[in-house]
């Protein structure tokens, strides 16, 4: 596998093997595309926050959903990061890898690990998404694995319950 770069993350939106909606250039890495808040899901009485700021109390769990649909060509792959500004506040993250023909927005756990509050604005970026491009298409993809989030939009909890 390898990374895609900037510019490789460009030519697969334009060869349509990629599709980051709604795209901005100015959240581009030079080996990644940086994803954004669009909802947090606090489980103390069940908020979901979509605009303005979130206050995650310290020692607190909490879901996040990107403002991005992104949809993964059968050759692509791609690996999260959490952002390393939220890291130095306390904030740990769960990331798992996006599965090739993955679409939909993406629902991250957290948890503010800090001794005090942590201020979380919807728009800011959160995580980065690292594409990779794979040696060959799988015989099957996410939605003929599981496909158990195919489509999902905004904070998405467990549907195994």
């Amino acid at each position: 596998m390898s990374i895609l770069s900037d510019q490789d993350i460009i030519d697969k939106i334009l060869k349509k093997k990629l599709t980051i909606e709604p795209f901005s250039e100015k959240n581009l890495t030079p080996n990644g595309y940086d994803l954004t808040i669009a909802e947090i899901y606090l489980e103390e009485g069940e908020a979901r926050i979509k605009t303005g700021t979130a206050d995650i109390p310290s020692q607190t769990w909490f879901a996040v959903s990107t403002l991005e649909y992104i949809k993964l060509g059968g050759e692509l792959t791609a690996q999260l990061w959490l952002r390393t500004s939220h890291a130095r506040k306390g904030i740990l993250a769960t990331f798992g890898k996006i599965d090739a023909g993955f679409e939909g927005t993406l629902t991250f756990s957290a948890f503010n690990a800090s001794k005090g509050t942590v201020p979380l604005e919807i728009g800011n970026t959160f995580a980065q998404l690292v594409l990779e491009q794979m040696k060959s298409i799988p015989r099957k993809l996410y939605e003929q694995r599981s496909g158990t989030y195919q489509g999902q939009r905004g904070v998405t909890l467990d549907r195994y319950k």
